[in-house]
């Protein structure tokens, strides 16, 4: 039907001679369909299939004139768009024919066009089939408007007048400081002192020198020992991980040393040691004067540390414990603080103990003397220059017989008594390793907050840079500034909600960490999710910030380069991002399995029913479409959208898993046959959680102005998840074109009114101008912009 319809259309435009490249506006035939078509081309996102189907719609409705249908074509060529000087010419006229109607700010496009046809025909009419085709087309691609809003301006840059935000920026500070406001604020005082300066040209020694001096300092602070049980600290791990976090925003390899001192070496004893353990090493350890290391990692084993290699064998007769590396690969490889400054490693080794391997446990092992030469049997190598963190001083270590007392073993889970018998109150050797590995979560939940500071810094620089930089104007002679043009808009501002909406996931996790009554399990999987994603967000960051500063950015002075380089290691340590999203994905099995098998009969009949109705409406697309625009932009909305897509993802892995299981495979085999699937359902469910976590936060703030903005924010990220996975609502029958386009329409209003308010955004974050660090982000730089 489109194909003979068009047939003739296109021999008539081919043979008129008559018909200008552009139609006239005064041919009242077109009339009805003139706003439709200055909304199709200004809309920026219709295809040339779509633009060829409106034609193909108008053709097929045989009372409308084909002289009519061969203009329309005109106007509506893919492959000779009109000018602008043409569609402003357009814009103009419709809108001075809507000028002189009554219409709602909802009016459709349809009932546009009819109204307009109907005020300025001579005969006042307006025939069904174009009412018909107008309908047509709206349905097909859905809604273009609301019509008059759209047609109201022209297609511009917005007006520079006064940029400043109503936001009130110290309120949205403190909301996002939390409850740990004082720590965090602590930590920021003490990183503006001079001290605490940039130096770029330093040697790699001289580096690791300046960042083990600016941790003294931190530690002199108190910020060493604040996770330590009372005497030793004050027992508030979350307290540390708002330190950690904001320490985030300095130099990372700063970073890197106090988390490896104080989270994971100092951590380590103090969660997996006991009270002899704590009162010998935990006040030396929190002041720096006993530096240490935490040796878990092997050349040849990666994140696999059940099944490492070194071992730790008890002598009877000596009442010690032989700790050996038995071959190159088991070397402990990539070690903080290995190759200049450790005294004491926390070394992982299998336990051995009469000829019994009990698996993996930490045994305290001296690798130097206090004038820095190595104990006997201890070999160290330095790692050398690295892609970042250069002030670190990673290092390789291999131990030769080296002899500890028993005493050294870290026995929380595990000990050996007196008369050398191995016990534990966890006889089953997973769980207890499992269990002693869970108590060392802090690592990621620290390396992923620390991810979103990250994050944060790069948008400071960028948005205000953004808010300073002028560039080509809308007129010789005129330049406007980077944050009004809507391409970079949608560089930085999309990627500004995620990281307020990370931001309170992060701080959610982190109270639920501080919890000693909360799941730990639940805790372990939300840590390993948020830092894999948290991490690849915040590379990404960084790079859209650094090119959307130009030259700029890769300037050393103005830190993005380093930022990228640094941050780089954040999606391999603390655990590599892809095994994380396999662990978030078999803890999704796990829940899965358990909720099938608790369900009783009649409750598994009603599962079966609800796949059954899930596998209909796949085959029965759109019952969950909505053109309602409010509706979208609800954050209540998204979620429902993205809960669907998790429990369809995590429904889907498991009837994968179960046919290869069937099939005689072992469990192993059938989980790596899966793992592209496997990521997938790790990334829908932390899509779902991080938009929950952020729309519960900002739903309990109690100013309005700022749970105003926040709401913005949140939407917005919601809109952003949802519409990066359109393809596959699509794919699923769950979502319409008409949808589809109100999702983008939405989220593109969304970008431009948090783009007015982007510079408050960043400045909420507190970051203080010496630490931020950066030349183009100095206040200086961009507040002559303001005024």
């Amino acid at each position: 039907m489109e194909y003979s319809n068009r047939i003739p259309v296109l021999r008539r435009m081919e043979t008129h001679p008559t018909l200008s490249l552009v139609p006239s506006l005064d041919d009242e035939r077109i009339r009805p369909f003139l706003p439709l078509v200055y909304l199709a081309w200004s809309d920026g996102e219709l295809s040339g299939d779509e633009i060829e189907g409106i034609c193909n719609v108008v053709a097929q409705h045989a009372g409308i004139d084909l002289d009519c249908q061969i203009a329309l074509r005109r106007w509506l060529n893919p492959d000779k768009p009109p000018t602008p000087t043409d569609l402003e010419q357009l814009r103009s006229q419709v809108s001075a024919w809507v000028k002189d109607l009554k219409l709602s700010s909802d009016t459709s496009v349809t009932d546009l066009g009819v109204a307009i046809s109907e005020s300025t025909r001579r005969d006042g009419l307006v025939i069904p089939d174009e009412r018909e085709a107008l309908r047509d087309i709206e349905e097909r691609i859905g809604p273009l408007g609301p019509a008059p809003g759209a047609l109201g301006t022209p297609i511009k840059l917005r007006d520079i007048v006064d940029r400043r935000s109503t936001i009130d920026v110290a309120a949205l500070a403190n909301i996002l400081d939390g409850g740990r406001r004082a720590t965090k604020q602590h930590m920021r005082d003490v990183l503006s002192r001079p001290e605490f300066s940039y130096q770029y040209d330093l040697s790699t020694a001289e580096y690791r020198e300046l960042v083990l001096e600016w941790t003294r300092i931190l530690a002199d602070e108190g910020f060493g020992s604040i996770g330590y049980p009372e005497p030793f600290g004050d027992g508030d791990l979350g307290s540390f991980a708002a330190a950690f976090t904001t320490l985030a925003h300095h130099d990372l390899s700063l970073l890197t040393k106090f988390g490896v001192q104080f989270g994971l070496f100092g951590g380590a004893i103090a969660r997996l040691g006991t009270d002899r353990h704590h009162a010998r090493y935990l006040t030396d350890i929190g002041s720096l004067a006993l530096p240490g290391c935490f040796a878990m990692t092997e050349t040849g084993h990666g994140s696999n540390v059940r099944d490492l290699e070194a071992t730790a064998v008890f002598d009877a007769q000596t009442d010690e414990l032989v700790v050996t590396t038995p071959s190159d690969l088991a070397r402990k490889d990539y070690i903080g603080n290995a190759a200049a400054h450790g005294q004491l490693a926390v070394v992982f080794a299998r336990l051995i103990v009469e000829g019994t391997d009990h698996g993996v446990h930490a045994v305290l092992v001296p690798i130097r003397e206090a004038d820095g030469s190595t104990m006997p049997g201890v070999t160290i190598e330095d790692n050398g220059p690295k892609g970042g963190l250069n002030g670190v001083d990673n290092g390789r270590i291999w131990f030769d017989n080296v002899r500890v007392p028993r005493g050294a073993l870290l026995d929380r889970f595990g000990s050996i008594t007196n008369e050398g018998v191995y016990t534990s109150d966890i006889p089953n050797p997973d769980r207890r390793f499992f269990t002693m590995i869970g108590t060392l979560v802090g690592g990621r939940v620290s390396v992923g907050s620390a991810s979103v500071s990250v994050a944060k810094s790069a948008l400071a620089i960028s948005v205000r840079y953004a808010h300073r930089r002028r560039q080509f104007g809308p007129a010789p002679g005129t330049e406007a500034l980077l944050i009004d043009y809507p391409i970079h808009q949608h560089r930085l501002i999309p990627r500004l909600a995620t990281t307020y909406a990370y931001h309170f996931a992060f701080e959610a996790l982190i109270d639920a960490f501080a919890d000693d009554s909360s799941d730990q399990r639940e805790v372990e999987a939300t840590a390993a999710g948020l830092k894999a994603f948290a991490s690849w967000h915040c590379l990404d960051t960084v790079q859209a910030a650094r090119e959307a500063c130009g030259g700029q950015g890769y300037l050393t002075e103005n830190r993005l380069t380093t930022l990228r380089s640094d941050a780089d290691i954040f999606t391999t340590y603390e655990g590599d991002n892809t095994v994380l999203t396999q662990l978030v994905a078999k803890g999704l099995l796990s829940e899965f399995r358990q909720q099938f098998e608790s369900m009783n009969t009649t409750g598994m009949v009603r599962y079966v029913l609800a796949r059954a109705a899930a596998v209909v409406t796949e085959a029965t697309p759109l019952t969950l479409s909505t053109t309602d625009e409010g509706r979208v932009a609800e954050p209540g909305w998204q979620i429902e959208q993205l809960q669907w897509r998790r429990s369809h993802v995590i429904d889907s892995l498991a009837q994968r898993m179960k046919k290869r299981l069937s099939e005689g495979l072992d469990p192993f085999e059938a989980f790596t046959q899966v793992q592209v699937h496997a990521t997938a359902a790790a990334a829908s469910h932390v899509d779902w959680l991080v938009l929950s976590a952020f729309d519960k936060a900002v739903d309990a703030v109690d100013d309005p102005d700022s749970s105003a903005v926040l709401h913005r924010l949140v939407a917005l990220h919601g809109l952003g998840v949802i519409e990066s996975n359109l393809d596959w609502f699509q794919e699923h029958g769950h979502m319409s074109s008409a949808t589809v386009r109100i999702v983008r329409a939405v989220r593109e209003g969304l970008i431009a009114e948090v783009a007015s308010d982007s510079l408050a955004l960043v400045d909420a974050f507190a970051i203080p101008e010496s630490v931020l660090g950066a030349t183009i982000a100095t206040r200086s730089a961009y507040d002559i912009e303001q005024s």
